[in-house]
């Protein structure tokens, strides 16, 4: 599982020209799903992302997480981040999920992230989405469960 997280002072998502979710200040998450991953990736990710220490305190430092600000999280179902460009000019997504899989497993991250009391917007699975996002910093992460 791949996710790209970009701390916000908002975010929306949009489908079929509706309002599908939105948050304040938190993170948007862009999240990506590859074959083998499972449960036990969705939680250790969920778990990273809440307590990794992004946000400022109050001398402007990188010092608080997720939870410490009572930030929101805008998720993002996105198979793009798996994307192949080695070869040629048309990436390959070989390595993204089947979309039953995938939605599973996003599915269950917005799941895990609820249950640790976090408030989730979301975009529709598999649809065509507008995110509209106010960076804050910026600051971007790239976390992959392949690395935890």
């Amino acid at each position: 599982m791949r996710l790209v997280l970009q701390r916000v002072k908002s975010a929306s998502v949009s489908a079929g020209g509706s309002v599908t979710g939105s948050v304040g200040v938190g993170l948007c998450i862009l999240i990506g799903v590859t074959h083998t991953d499972t449960e036990r990736d969705v939680t250790a990710l969920a778990q990273k992302t809440v307590n990794l220490r992004i946000f400022d305190d109050e001398c402007g430092k990188m010092n608080k997480s997720l939870l410490e600000i009572g930030g929101g999280v805008l998720a993002v179902s996105q198979f793009t981040l798996y994307a192949d460009c080695a070869r040629g000019r048309r990436p390959s997504y070989i390595g993204a999920a089947s979309p039953e899989h995938a939605k599973d497993m996003y599915e269950l991250f917005i799941r895990a992230l609820e249950k640790m009391k976090i408030t989730v917007g979301a975009g529709i699975f598999g649809a065509k989405m507008v995110v509209d996002i106010a960076n804050d910093g910026p600051v971007t992460i790239i976390l992959d469960s392949a690395d935890l």
